[in-house]
């Protein structure tokens, strides 16, 4: 997986190319400047580490100050940090440096609402594989900062066997038997989730003795509660499909131990920031 400094890297390579050439012809290369990002919109803030990192790896001496941090909560007009240095070099990391932040600011912003929605029913909010390529990293992060819980990274640090793997190794059992015998045989220690689509799915699942959580997919919250009270903490449970802000809390108080909402990444509004030039003072 690309770290945040090489995700940077490609992403200013990508942005500036051979030169910011607005930058470069109309001011001069000696110039300075000051400016300070400013909230256009209410949420939860999220990204500042990373937009520091932006300026100074476009330019070292580029100032940072932090007048905020990453999960406080921010209205209109507030602000939230103030860059000093040469004026190419801000007007280069400006745009890449609020890209992530109003990205990242706005999952955190989702996630934190949906945190709400199931306060004190002890459900965790889970996210998913479906993030933006290349920038997992840094969304997963986020969905953290907004108080929700990383499901897994990738494909490499959690077996999940989902439906179509049951279906191609001839069945939920099948399946299982194969990934213990691959996670013995090459000395890895990896939990096993299975999803699960009916009662009886359920059943074969549990009766494998080897898998650690059981996803139900596309429950209703009756089906959902039916199925934990089955499964009786034999393992752990996740409710998955279907789930929007509107039921979530239903789902969340069947005493489901996770909740996976891909829209926390997927399907995501930006949170609207502004970086503002701070004109020099008049002599």
């Amino acid at each position: 997986m690309l770290d945040i400094d090489q995700v940077i890297t490609y992403a200013l390579a990508e942005d500036i190319g051979d030169g910011d050439h607005t930058s470069n012809s109309c001011i001069p290369e000696n110039a300075y400047g000051k400016a300070k990002l400013v909230a256009k919109e209410g949420g939860v803030l999220a990204g500042i580490e990373v937009a520091e990192k932006v300026f100074k790896a476009v330019d070292i001496n580029t100032s940072f100050s932090r007048l905020m941090e990453d999960g406080t909560k921010i209205s209109v007009g507030d602000e939230i940090f103030i860059v000093d240095g040469k004026s190419q070099s801000l007007l280069k990391a400006e745009r890449l440096a609020l890209n992530f932040l109003q990205r990242m600011s706005g999952i955190a912003t989702k996630t934190a609402h949906y945190v709400s929605l199931i306060e004190g029913t002890g459900a965790k909010l889970l996210d998913t594989r479906k993030t933006t390529p290349n920038l997992r990293m840094l969304e997963k992060l986020a969905v953290t900062i907004g108080g929700g819980y990383n499901h897994r990274m990738g494909l490499y640090d959690m077996v999940m066997i989902k439906d179509n793997h049951a279906d191609f190794a001839g069945g939920i059992t099948k399946a299982v038997a194969r990934t213990v015998e691959y996670l013995e045989k090459n000395g890895l220690n990896l939990q096993i989730e299975v999803e699960t689509r009916n009662m009886k799915e359920i059943e074969e699942a549990l009766n494998t003795k080897a898998i650690h959580r059981i996803m139900l997919d596309n429950f209703t919250p009756q089906q959902l509660k039916e199925a934990v009270d089955f499964i009786d903490k034999r393992v752990e449970t996740e409710a998955s499909g279907g789930i929007t802000e509107k039921n979530i809390r239903d789902y969340a108080l069947t005493g489901v131990d996770f909740i996976s909402v891909g829209a926390l990444t997927h399907h995501v509004k930006s949170l609207d920031l502004s970086l503002k030039a701070i004109p020099k003072p008049q002599p």
